[in-house]
């Protein structure tokens, strides 16, 4: 009974939990938008700069050496480069995808800023959408089935020693071996009923 109990409960906190995932993907979407458009300006702005001097940005980045000012510089570069290309892949999947297709899009919205920038000013909603639907179901399945799970663990030891008690007693149980039925005596003669005579063959 505690067990059952125990799995609704964990069955809701997921339903409750995963219902606003499409809301917050809302939210993360136009947040990283927001860093897509600063990146693309820092990045613009570096292959100009490289561009007006007749450089790739390759050559350009490789001149950022010589002093540890320039070394640091080049690798703040880099990562810029790197993050750019990154987040502007997850907003084009994002966007492009319905509702429903960003609950299985989770690693779209792996970016630490962004991540932490939207969670900070979300707010619950109600979830009156399609997606909200199946985000809740799909959230009571999960949480029901991981209370499920861990619970199974925590009892499997006990029910590991339960199975040899039970077969060792199974053993221990003497064996019933069945009777014969009982006969029935014959039934008393009537006082009265005349005798059977015997029958005699007479000789030729």
């Amino acid at each position: 009974m505690i067990g059952k109990a125990l799995t609704l409960v964990g069955g809701l906190a997921g339903a409750t939990a995963l219902s606003q995932y499409p809301e917050f993907s809302q939210q993360y979407i136009q947040r990283l938008g927001g860093q897509v458009d600063a990146l693309s300006a820092i990045v613009a702005d570096f292959d100009r700069s490289a561009t007006d001097n007749g450089l790739t940005r390759g050559a350009a980045l490789d001149q950022l050496q010589g002093t540890a000012f320039l070394a640091a510089r080049k690798v703040d570069m880099q990562s810029a480069f790197a993050r750019f290309d990154q987040l502007s892949a997850d907003l084009t999947f994002l966007r492009l995808a319905t509702p429903i297709e960003r609950i299985t899009m989770p690693q779209r919205l792996a970016d630490p800023a962004t991540l932490n920038a939207t969670w900070a000013d979300f707010r619950p909603a109600v979830p009156l959408t399609v997606a909200g639907a199946v985000a809740t179901a799909l959230g009571f399945v999960a949480g029901w089935g991981a209370v499920r799970f861990i619970l199974s663990l925590i009892l499997w030891p006990f029910r590991r020693r339960a199975a040899p008690r039970k077969a060792s007693e199974l053993r221990k149980e003497p064996v019933v071996r069945s009777q014969p039925a009982p006969q029935k005596p014959p039934a008393p003669r009537a006082p009265n009923a005349p005798r059977k005579q015997p029958v005699l063959h007479r000789s030729a």
